[in-house]
């Protein structure tokens, strides 16, 4: 499949004879993780007792170890092994790849005596017990020459520069445009530092059997971490088996591998026995990827009818000094609204932090908390609903690239959001609304996210007593894509859906590129949905020429699946007849997807509406949410019960993102101040009221074989801006830096 003309051509997905796709399924290994049977990487029975690995991190910003005494560690109780820079073993050099085929280069840990950040590990520790290499740990006595750091993105500004192998983006002559326009905008937005806060740490098991490292870990993408772990050891790539069955949560932040991964295989072998290690909650914070602080400008030109004329946003960004990273807050922007004068761009700080890294909805959660703000400023200064004047500047085609947009809704999330949740009974006045003593307001803000199709591949096999076996090497973090494989899987070979089996995360498996940037239900799904129709063919040829089936001599392309037979007109057999009978060893075949040669044709995203209604104690600042309604159009849905339970994660989200969520830098240390989850403040049970939302009805017949698009991350984007102008309706407090904070809301009352 490798047209577009093909994959608009009806399917069993779009058939749905047997109606798994769409439907409420519950999640496939749901009862194995409330009954605590589904290991984590940290949970896994390795073949042999294992030891258990505890690493330190620097106490300092930036600067070098000078001297370092692990008498004291070594002496201790339990103690097998210890290393530092001094004599941890010898690793691929950062970044090599000795396999031509590799996605990802060497990841040392321990290289050398350079520190880069707070938190960076300077020592590691092995002990029979978690405890004891604990209490080893604090043993070893490190000494530093600390050197100037640049720490805080604020007071580094002005050392901005153009990311390497970027420039602006320009349509148009926008000085110009702006220049002229009746009724501008000039405003800066600006979001702080996140962190991930998965509920699992990362975590490695590792052992060894002859020349052949194993590992289970706590990782998004299996490919990638297979082959950084391969080219740190200096090892081919099929020397390594990495397996990451069950993940609880991921964000982006697990999107590549960190030192517990490389710690745990160079001890495993060196101790000749497993090793485990877990990062603790405080090296989670410390020695993983955040999502960077964002400073972001926009400028708005526009007609007195809410026409825009000029429109820029320009995003200040940050990143580890040696980790290059941009988050493209402008980048959404792109595609959103019609202007015809453009300018869109980023810089990049370099900090000497713990590197900045993808979290969810890269971009988009950051950038549309400033223009979706904007516009509601700028229907005010019109006298315009803010829903009208984004109806006003719907573009026909992409305003960056003037290509058609594959399937466009946002015109109407935007149009039944508002009717449903009651838009027009919002008072456009700020601050009009009481109920008790709390002011109450209404906001919206539009989402958009980008859609993305990967290469990948699927094996599918069925056995003769009629099971099929889904195999990818595929990840599923918790958003449900083992029972959205299950559901495609049967409903191509038209199977009940308890006769299929998914296993998923391993490397040995056909390739995936894993869970991460919205893509992995359509793109482990198409391949999945490839392998089931090479099935199909495979068992309609396997009938029609097996003189013992009553399909013997039909045409393979009348043969039909369903209800668990193979069928052609009013003959049929059940499948496990079928193959019991001509392939007892069973069958099986792979499928693979790749894009389509004309998708770069077409603009392909994601969109949705947000509406949120909210009230503010004016004395004290304190915000509520009181409701939030979605309405999203993301192509096809395969499980209206994992969807939803996405998308309104992603609205939770913007929630935090909007009133609870940041972190800071003690300018002191280089370290973050909130380094728990006690500290790290996200949004409580009791902070979420009346929170729903709808999908509308779509197939996109230009993204994928079976019209699917992702919706992990759609949710997030605009969701906090919602929040932050119904904040502005109910007390006129416009606040431009997120979180609204209670100290910020009352500075910014009138």
């Amino acid at each position: 499949m490798s047209s577009v003309k093909d994959w608009e051509a009806p399917n069993p997905i779009s058939e749905n004879r047997g109606g798994l796709i769409g439907k409420g399924v519950d999640r496939y290994e749901g009862r194995l993780k409330v009954t605590g049977q589904a290991p984590y990487a940290y949970e896994v029975e390795p073949p042999s007792p294992p030891a258990y690995g505890f690493l330190v991190g620097a106490p300092i910003a930036r600067g070098r170890v000078v001297a370092v005494d692990t008498a004291a560690a070594e002496a201790a109780p339990g103690v097998l092994l210890v290393w530092t820079h001094r004599n941890a073993p010898k690793q691929g050099e950062r970044g090599a790849k000795l396999n031509p085929r590799s996605q990802r280069g060497a990841n040392p840990a321990l290289a050398d005596d350079r520190v880069e950040h707070f938190g960076q590990h300077v020592g590691f520790v092995v002990a029979d017990s978690f405890e004891n290499a604990r209490a080893a740990a604090a043993l070893i006595r490190f000494e530093f020459a600390a050197e100037p750091a640049d720490l805080i993105f604020e007071e580094n500004l002005a050392k901005g520069e153009q990311p390497e192998g970027e420039e602006d983006v320009r349509v148009g002559d926008f000085e110009a445009a702006f220049a002229k326009a009746p009724v501008t905008l000039d405003e800066t937005y600006t979001s702080p530092i996140q962190n991930h806060a998965q509920m699992e740490p990362c975590a490695t098991t590792a052992w060894w059997e002859g020349d052949k490292v194993t590992v289970h870990t706590s990782i998004q993408m299996v490919k990638g971490g297979q082959h950084t772990l391969a080219e740190t050891l200096m090892l081919p790539s099929d020397k390594v088996r990495l397996l990451t069955r069950y993940i609880g949560g991921g964000f982006g932040g697990k999107g590549q591998s960190y030192d517990d991964l490389t710690l745990s295989a160079l001890a495993a072998r060196e101790l000749g026995r497993p090793v485990k290690i877990a990062y603790t909650r405080q090296q989670m914070m410390q020695a993983t990827i955040h999502r960077p602080a964002v400073r972001m400008r926009v400028r708005l030109g526009a007609q007195p009818d809410g026409t825009l004329d000029a429109f820029a946003l320009e995003a200040v960004t940050h990143c580890r000094r040696e980790v290059p990273f941009t988050e493209h807050a402008a980048n959404f922007s792109r595609s959103l609204y019609a202007a015809p004068n453009r300018l869109t761009g980023h810089r990049l700080v370099k900090l000497d932090i713990p590197a900045a890294g993808p979290m969810r909805a890269p971009g988009e959660a950051s950038g549309m908390l400033s223009l979706e703000c904007a516009m509601d400023e700028l229907a005010e200064r019109l006298g315009l609903d803010p829903v009208e004047l984004r109806l006003r500047n719907e573009p026909e085609r992409d305003p960056e690239t003037g290509k058609p947009f594959s399937v466009r809704q946002l015109a109407r999330c935007l149009t039944e959001g508002a009717q449903r949740f009651g838009w027009d009974r919002r008072n456009p006045k700020p601050g009009q609304v009481r109920d008790g003593r709390w002011l109450v307001g209404m906001g919206m803000a539009a989402a958009i996210r980008g859609n993305f199709l990967l290469p990948a591949k699927a094996g599918v096999r069925i056995d003769a007593d009629g099971t099929v076996t889904l195999r990818q090497g595929m990840t599923d973090i918790g958003t449900g894509t083992y029972t959205i494989l299950a559901q495609i899987t049967a409903e191509t070979l038209g199977v009940p859906l308890e006769q299929v089996r998914v296993e998923l995360g391993d490397s040995d498996f056909p390739p995936a590129p894993g869970s991460g940037g919205q893509f992995g239900a359509a793109t482990a799904g198409s391949a999945a949905f490839a392998a089931g129709m090479n099935l199909r063919r495979a068992l309609a040829e396997l009938a029609t020429g097996d003189p013992h089936s009553p399909l013997y001599g039909d045409d393979p392309e009348l043969v039909t699946f369903g209800s668990g037979n193979i069928a052609v007109a009013n003959r049929a057999e059940p499948l496990d007849r079928l193959v019991a009978r001509a392939a007892p060893d069973g069958v099986y075949v792979e499928g693979a997807i790749t894009p389509a040669a004309d998708a770069r044709d077409y603009s392909q995203h994601t969109y949705g509406a947000h509406f949120a209604e909210v009230g503010v104690d004016p004395d004290t600042g304190e915000t509520r949410l009181r409701r939030m309604f979605g309405v999203f159009a993301a192509g096809r849905i395969l499980n209206a019960k994992t969807a939803m339970s996405q998308i309104t994660g992603g609205m939770i989200w913007g929630v935090g993102t909007a009133l609870h969520e940041y972190n800071e830098v003690d300018p002191r240390y280089g370290s973050f101040l909130a380094q728990d989850l006690a500290g790290y403040h996200v949004p409580a049970h009791a902070d979420i009221a009346g929170l729903s939302a709808m999908f509308l009805d779509e197939a996109d017949d230009k993204a994928n074989p079976m019209g699917i698009k992702g919706v992990g991350e759609l949710g997030i984007a605009g969701a906090g801006a919602a929040i932050a102008n119904a904040v502005y309706n109910a007390c006129g407090a416009r606040v431009r830096d997120y979180p609204l904070t209670p100290e910020k809301v009352l500075a910014a009352l009138p």
